[in-house]
């Protein structure tokens, strides 16, 4: 047996360590959640109050005039109405009638309206109503076809079966349970399960308990009494119409090219989705954790978003009020720690800020002429650029670009989205972004007329022609990740078009 002595060296990285570079690649929810647990279990760590906050409690010790009933004051009204538990005319030393001269006194045997006397909420004890309260709530899918049954089904069974198939639907209104299987777990009949789906299936929104793409638009067809047997070879043939098979689709319907088009349009005019309308989840607005905005000097202020960064303050005194009164070591040893945790957090906070705001501030440096011209004048951009411009590690820069947001006067970018790959110039002068040559195609296409569709190899020319090299091979990858079609299918859509509109 053989020994050998080797020198191995291996960095490791504290827990502390690990966490802010974890803090580095958070985006702002995932931030804000974790600075909330910490929060949690650190009684040394809190969050300073909101601006309004600070504001209303510095009007709320302001002094009230000296000669109450002289004037109307705005302050004072935002002070008053700031207390909880107060009503406004009791700050005021005058009633409403000398606040407000030009309201019509109500008389005394008419109904209260709201926003008077005790029909508003939060008159009796001084508390302001929210407008939010007389909004209606937004009904569910399920809560919808609840609300159908007892029109459409009598019998209690029946009832009972379509409750469970209404549990079974999905987001988007389609039902994937097995009949068979559902009919086994409630002891009824397949066929009183089958007859109670197409009932059901009767219901709004047209198309819901479908389970098929093919089923969901044959039920819409249905009830605009528009499912005829062309229109059944269509839906019942979705495939080739994904594939612009439009002659294969002549053929299988039996209908001229004119027939299709007015086919294909009320196709278009159907919901392959009836139960998304219903989706009660809030979409959350982007809040951009970088603002950049045009300087006088021709320049561009480029400012972190302060409704993006979390705001921790360590409380000091707290700290020295434990300490003083702690007589077991242990104890101690935990203030300390939590001290330790909390002086690290705010650093980390800090370092993270400073560093967002030199990638971004090298991205806006680099991307200039993207930010004043548009996205034809993106230059191509890497990781490797940034992080050597502001001498810092690569990784360090991706953990920085991902989840965060900018604010532009062209629009709300991600910062990964400001890098992208090269593609050569035809002349050797300065390479071209990949975006901008995605948008160039896009662009292109677009402009194509019925008679002169642009195929791959035209697009290779024009942009040889623009100074930029492509291959042919990059242009249908391009073409293809937009999910544009090839130049032949898009001839014939194109004329299809011309020739309904009668051009």
């Amino acid at each position: 047996m053989t020994y050998s002595l080797n020198l191995h060296f291996k960095q490791s990285l504290s827990p502390l360590e690990l966490q802010s570079i974890q803090l580095l690649q958070m985006n702002q929810l995932e931030l804000s959640q974790f600075i909330a647990q910490e929060i949690e279990v650190n009684p040394l760590l809190d969050v300073p109050p909101p601006d309004d906050e600070i504001m209303a409690d510095h009007e709320e010790q302001a002094p009230y005039p000296a000669e109450a009933g002289s004037g109307f004051d705005d302050g004072l009204v935002d002070s008053a109405m700031s207390r909880s538990g107060e009503r406004l005319n009791d700050g005021l030393d005058a009633d409403f009638a000398n606040v407000f001269p030009d309201a019509t006194p109500q008389r005394a045997d008419a109904p209260e309206l709201l926003g008077q006397g005790k029909s508003m909420p939060g008159a009796g004890d001084g508390e302001a109503y929210d407008l939010d309260d007389f909004v209606a709530g937004r009904k569910t899918l399920r809560e919808t076809l609840i609300e159908q049954l007892a029109f459409a089904l009598g019998a209690a069974s029946d009832r009972l079966i379509a409750q469970h198939l209404i549990d079974q639907l999905d987001d988007a209104g389609y039902l994937h349970a097995d009949l068979a299987e559902t009919a086994a777990r409630l002891g009824a009949a397949v066929e009183d399960v089958t007859r109670v789906l197409h009932v059901l299936q009767q219901l709004d929104p047209p198309g819901v308990f479908a389970r098929t793409l093919s089923e969901c638009l044959a039920i819409q067809l249905r009830a605009r009494n528009r499912l005829d047997p062309a229109m059944e070879a269509l839906i019942g043939n979705l495939e080739l119409l994904a594939r612009r098979d439009f002659a294969s689709l002549k053929k299988i319907c039996g209908v001229d090219e004119e027939d299709l088009i007015d086919m294909l349009s009320e196709i278009r005019k159907l919901d392959p989705k009836p139960g998304t309308s219903f989706e009660t989840s809030v979409s959350e607005a982007i809040i951009p954790d970088v603002v950049v905005r045009a300087a006088p000097d021709g320049g561009w202020l480029i400012e972190l978003n302060p409704d993006a960064l979390p705001r921790v303050l360590i409380n000091h005194d707290y700290f020295a009020e434990l300490s003083r009164s702690c007589r077991k070591s242990g104890d101690q040893t935990f203030l300390n720690e939590c001290l330790q945790n909390a002086n690290w957090l705010t650093r980390s906070l800090d370092q993270r800020a400073r560093t967002i705001m030199k990638v971004a501030s090298e991205i806006v440096r680099q991307q200039d002429a993207f930010l004043i011209h548009g996205i034809d004048h993106m230059r191509p951009l890497n990781l490797r650029i940034v992080a050597d411009a502001i001498k810092m590690h690569e990784s360090t820069v991706s953990r920085v670009t991902s989840n965060k947001y900018m604010l532009t006067p062209g629009g709300l970018f991600e910062l990964k989205y400001f890098f992208t790959a090269s593609v050569g110039s035809a002349d050797d002068g300065d390479a071209h972004s990949a975006e901008s040559v995605r948008h160039r195609i896009r662009t292109m296409i677009n402009q194509e007329s019925a008679e002169a569709v642009l195929s791959d190899d035209d697009i290779v020319d024009r942009h040889k022609k623009e100074g930029v090299k492509i291959a042919r091979r990059t242009v249908a990858k391009y073409r293809e990740g937009m999910n544009i079609p090839s130049s032949f299918p898009r001839r014939r859509e194109k004329r299809a078009l011309a020739k309904a509109k009668g051009l």
